[in-house]
């Protein structure tokens, strides 16, 4: 793959509203063909969701782009991540300069793209375990993005994002859902901004879907 390639996504994401140029920067430098098995790669700088195994998909670089641009990211910003994946927004993150901690709930997607990780020398905190619940340690965040479809905004979730800080995240049902942008203004106010027509996978845990 090519960076002419790369560049060609970035000027389509740039064409569909996405502005914020640390965001396509970012996407100008990943190389999304390292995050997908190898008979996808031919796809990989189509606007597209690709399978990954597992029932999981790698999310379209338009999701990724929009989702990451509505957290409103300085560099330095402390972001949580549910659902690692492949690894790829983890990659868009850190390529920013964001200091990143991530969940995954499946070991065999978990293990993989923690290898991954280590091979492109991609530092970020990762852990196995039900990504409803959050990280606490690490809380408070300034954003939380997740890459899951949930049948409501995780309690747990909402109590780790900093005062200021916005969550991004899909809520519906297990097929169709709405992008929530929340800001935290204050420990007890909440705002939600509502973008309609998403779709991503279940959000699997105790605060989202049964398996």
């Amino acid at each position: 793959m090519s960076r002419t390639e790369r560049e060609a996504l970035v000027d389509l994401l740039s064409q569909k509203g996405i502005n914020d140029i640390y965001v396509l920067k970012a996407i100008g430098e990943v190389q999304r063909e390292k995050f997908i098995p190898d008979t996808m790669k031919i796809h990989a700088y189509r606007d597209i969701a690709l399978p990954i195994g597992q029932g999981q998909t790698i999310s379209q670089p338009y999701t990724v782009a929009f989702m990451t641009q509505e957290l409103k990211l300085r560099k330095g910003s402390k972001v949580l991540e549910i659902g690692t994946g492949s690894g790829y927004q983890a990659a868009i993150l850190y390529k920013m300069g964001v200091e990143v901690y991530t969940i995954e709930r499946n070991l065999k997607l978990y293990h993989p793209t923690l290898k991954l990780f280590d091979e492109l020398g991609i530092r970020v905190r990762a852990k196995y375990g039900d990504g409803t619940l959050g990280w606490a340690e690490y809380a408070p965040f300034d954003g939380i993005i997740v890459t899951a479809g949930s049948p409501d905004v995780p309690e747990k979730l909402k109590e780790q994002l900093a005062v200021g800080g916005k969550m991004v995240i899909p809520v519906g049902s297990r097929t169709s859902q709405k992008l929530y942008v929340i800001t935290k203004e204050t420990e007890d106010k909440f705002v939600t901004d509502i973008i309609p027509e998403f779709s991503f996978v279940p959000l699997i845990g105790k605060e989202g879907w049964d398996k």
